[in-house]
């Protein structure tokens, strides 16, 4: 019997980790030598061969869910036929089997997030691992680190609103087709002031001006399973699921320049709120950036960042018999 972390071997190939058929060879299936040089500097659109690991499958994914501790899994509904963040309710797998949790999905409005996944299974933490060091691999000079991974399951049709990300951060389609907004990192889609209170935690990820008019100005793409999309830093986005299942992975990573750019944001942040400057440079180098750096650790050491309190309100169950998949119960503040 092979270990977790072992790879076994059929004649003379390695099978690079425990992940189901096909899951020989390169991780990403079409990566051509010109990708290196658009790497995080453009919106690149790759396939990789993570759909067909059985990690992904019904019997994976009802194992996942039942092995995660309930303060990593979070359910969530809202209205899929409008954008309104303010729709958002949170519920509660209660005692149904992961079976039941997916089937609920499959007929219902909700999905399911799990988050830490690494540390309830250590396949996904190999997993993990290998994505990165295959991309450092290929992209030169490229220094990863501060790895996490998110798994989405989510119903037909369910959206996910206009937001922003602040690390570097990649999706994986794994089952189903979903239709992915990219927008540009700059005003008017994301200004600095907004991404300044995300980046010092004041407001969510959703909490972001969204008009209609602005999918005049996105990259739309038709994401389907086995195909990975990387774009640029802070990049706002939406997503509609098409009409079926869908089953995504996201991966979030920092890197050097990444963290001068989250710097820089947080040291603007701080200012702006205490000297009330018009306009703030954006830089990542020279004596400004540096000092600006050194803001953003002192703030942080005294203390001085305010987050905002996430409090979790549940106020539904999953039912897998119910219309959209939950049941409305009296609400409690979930422990966190």
């Amino acid at each position: 019997m092979n270990s977790l972390l072992t790879h076994p071997v059929i004649g003379d190939e390695v099978l690079r980790g425990p992940f189901g058929d096909d899951q020989t060879g390169p991780i990403i299936r079409d990566w051509q030598p010109h990708h290196a040089s658009v790497f995080g500097e453009h919106i690149l659109q790759l396939k990789h061969r993570l759909a067909t690991s059985e990690l992904f499958s019904d019997e994976g994914l009802a194992r996942l869910i039942e092995a995660t501790p309930v303060e990593h899994c979070y359910v969530n509904t809202m209205d899929r036929r409008s954008h309104n963040p303010r729709s958002r309710r949170e519920g509660a797998i209660g005692d149904l089997s992961g079976a039941e949790a997916l089937e609920a999905v499959k007929r219902g409005n909700i999905w399911i997030n799990i988050h830490k996944l690494t540390q309830t299974d250590a396949r996904y933490q190999s997993l993990l691992d290998e994505i990165f060091a295959e991309f450092e691999g290929k992209v030169p000079g490229l220094k990863t680190y501060k790895h996490s991974m998110t798994l989405l399951i989510s119903s037909p049709k369910v959206q996910v609103y206009y937001h922003c990300d602040v690390p570097g951060q990649m999706l994986w389609q794994l089952r189903g087709t979903k239709r992915v907004y990219v927008y540009p990192n700059a005003a008017p889609f994301l200004t600095q002031p907004a991404m300044e209170r995300i980046v010092l935690g004041e407001s969510h990820e959703t909490a972001m001006p969204y008009e209609p008019w602005f999918d005049d100005y996105a990259e739309v793409i038709d994401l389907t399973a086995g195909e990975m999309v990387y774009w640029p830093l802070n990049c706002p986005h939406r997503v509609v699921n098409h009409d079926c299942l869908n089953v995504s992975l996201t991966t979030e990573h920092w890197t050097d320049p990444l963290r001068n750019v989250y710097a820089v944001n947080f040291a603007n942040g701080v200012i702006r709120r205490t000297l009330k400057p018009k306009t703030l440079a954006r830089t990542t180098s020279g004596p400004g950036f540096y000092a600006k750096a050194g803001v953003a650790a002192a703030w942080k050491l005294a203390g001085l960042q305010k987050k905002r309190q996430r409090v979790r309100t549940i106020d539904f169950a999953v039912d897998p018999n119910a219309p959209d998949g939950l049941r409305d119960i009296p609400a409690y503040i979930a422990s966190r």
